[in-house]
């Protein structure tokens, strides 16, 4: 008895089971040799709902349809060719905003423009004058698509990111609220893009106090800076906060958080990048009350001072002379704990930030305190 194949599988114009299927803008499947055909010999319409179509129309590979016919088969299917060189950014961009399409064919196009957003500027103002950051924070809702579908758009988001121009352009479309979303629900690797993404933002000084100001973004950094399951996210969450507090108002944001504490022990731990964004809440006054709180503070920097890098050995010491300028017992605590015999050796440092600012605590340290 011959197999009855599901009506599904078989091309609407040769009527034969696809043997590498492929979908058009409109959202509609075919037998690629089939609707290669129809375009070759002229046509601009999709052959079922006869809208038009672009005029280098671009077919998408429907995966998830292969792999059902060939797992209904049982029968391994030749190798689909090649996608086309230069892919419609306006194709794509349809597959992802269109309702029927599956996911397999929404995860190649969001492949297909992440590759197109790596090339240059001119792409990528390209692909955003066509659209493409509505469709991308459509996909970042967390929905029974999963976290590949917003993994894949955050990238992408990230690369549009780059440019100035559209920094301010993708806060106004809304991007803030959807990565504040991947930052609270997304996956491990979500939340690491999501971060990196309000650091790309954060470099235009308007987006800083935009973000500063939405509702849970910075208590998400700083819930990702204590819960991150990964490496990763705690040190791009710590790189987001350092680019958010360069404006002074965000400052008392991240401290009244709670960030404080969690930044002292991720130091303790080695994280550096921790120590750059206590050296920028040390700044304000709410910054230095909660670190002199935190039971064995100094020994922290000092651990930081003996085996850190340059960058990080210049931010302890700067931080520690501002808190010894407010406390006498910073000051002793230092002084007991060798401050000043690492100060006199770190001024022949060949860093001039880390001579200068080691020359200032010595000063500080010997009875002449001064803000710097």
């Amino acid at each position: 008895m011959a197999t009855q194949f599901p009506d599904d599988f078989k091309c609407p114009i040769s009527l034969e089971i696809m043997s590498d299927p492929v979908i058009l803008s409109s959202g509609h499947t075919f037998d690629r040799a089939s609707i290669q055909r129809w375009l070759d010999s002229g046509h601009r319409t999709c052959p079922i709902t006869k809208l038009p179509l672009p005029d280098q129309p671009s077919l998408i590979p429907n995966h998830a349809l292969r792999s059902l016919i060939s797992n209904f088969t049982r029968t391994p299917l030749p190798k689909p060719q090649l996608e086309h060189a230069n892919p419609n950014p306006q194709t794509l961009i349809s597959v992802l905003t269109s309702k029927s399409s599956p996911l397999e064919s929404k995860l190649e196009s969001l492949t297909q423009l992440t590759k197109l957003s790596k090339r240059d500027s001119a792409s990528r103002r390209k692909l955003t004058e066509s659209g493409a950051v509505s469709a991308v924070l459509n996909c970042l809702k967390i929905d029974s698509d999963g976290f590949t579908l917003q993994e894949k758009a955050l990238s992408l988001l990230l690369n549009l990111s780059l440019d100035d121009d559209n920094k301010v352009g993708l806060v106004a479309e809304g991007a803030v609220s959807r990565v504040v979303a991947a930052l609270r629900f997304g996956s491990p690797d979500c939340r690491a893009i999501a971060a990196t993404i309000i650091t790309s933002l954060a470099v235009v000084e308007v987006n800083k106090a935009t973000i500063g100001d939405y509702p849970y973004a910075i208590n998400a950094l700083v819930s990702l800076l204590q819960n991150g399951k990964l490496i990763r996210e705690k040190k791009e969450a710590a790189t987001a906060l350092y680019a958010l507090t360069s404006f002074p108002e965000n400052r008392k944001r991240v401290v009244s958080c709670g960030a404080v504490p969690i930044l002292m022990r991720l130091a303790d731990a080695g994280l550096e990048r921790a120590v750059e964004v206590l050296s920028i809440l040390v700044k304000c006054k709410e910054g230095r009350e909660e670190m002199m709180r935190v039971s064995g503070c100094v020994g922290v920097f000092v651990k930081m001072l003996k085996t850190g890098s340059s960058r990080a050995v210049q931010c302890s010491l700067f931080t520690l002379s501002c808190l010894c300028c407010c406390s006498q017992q910073i000051c002793g605590d230092s002084r007991k704990e060798g401050v000043l015999d690492i100060c006199m050796g770190l001024l022949e440092d060949d860093n001039e930030k880390v001579r200068r600012n080691a020359n200032n605590l010595i000063q500080t340290l010997s009875g002449n305190p001064s803000m710097q």
